[in-house]
């Protein structure tokens, strides 16, 4: 595949660009999708401000704080793969909460946090309305594997030996499941943004054209 080597400061300002002009000028749902080791969520926190000057509020929801309760979790062990892959993620509270009130039709009325993992109890946050034009901005990880709805994505990879470099020794047990994701559902391949973060001061955009 090709890639453009980018500076940081540019990769936000061409997602923004790209995200203000999408849409048609209703709500925006996007996934700011990668592994932890990509943080995912840096980038999203860094649209807020360049979304806001093109005309674009955005609200911010981190799909860490829709994960289900410890003892779904943990059923299999705090260290299966397999269970973070396929049962860590509460995808109906993100949907029934946030996507779906965003979508066509929907209410805007969006609730911003569901669980707290640390405290394994509910967050009882306030409910947010989307503003007109607004834009949903929902990082994590393994968001595209075709049940949520999302209206654009972005996803942010790493090679499997940067994967494992930036990924703590004390979390290195997730790592089958990105591997998974990978193969089963090859987001490089078909997210609307790709961007390589093996060294995230110096990013590269994938050129679409050149992924299949």
């Amino acid at each position: 595949m090709k890639v453009r080597p980018i500076t940081p400061e540019l990769l936000v300002d061409e997602v923004a660009e790209r995200l203000a002009g999408a849409g048609g000028g209703g709500w925006l749902r996007v996934a700011v999708d990668g592994p932890p080791a990509a943080e995912p969520g840096r980038l999203a926190d860094a649209l807020v401000d360049p979304l806001r000057v093109r005309g674009r509020p955005a609200v911010r929801v981190d799909a860490a704080d829709f994960l289900r309760p410890a003892s779904l979790r943990y059923e299999y062990g705090r260290t299966s793969p397999d269970a973070y892959y396929t049962s860590w993620l509460d995808e109906a509270g993100l949907r029934r909460e946030v996507l779906d009130p965003a979508g066509p039709g929907g209410s805007g009325r969006i609730l911003p946090s569901l669980w707290n993992a640390e405290t394994d109890r509910a967050t009882r946050a306030d409910y947010r309305t989307l503003p007109p034009g607004g834009v949903l901005l929902v990082s994590g990880s393994l968001l595209l594997g075709g049940a949520l709805p999302f209206d654009l994505t972005v996803h942010l990879v790493l090679s499997p030996g940067a994967l494992v470099r930036r990924t703590p020794a004390s979390a290195r047990w997730t790592l089958p499941a990105f591997a998974r994701y990978a193969e089963e559902v090859g987001p490089s391949m078909f997210a609307d943004v790709v961007v390589r973060m093996d060294d995230p001061r110096h990013p590269a955009m994938v050129d679409p054209e050149s992924v299949g």
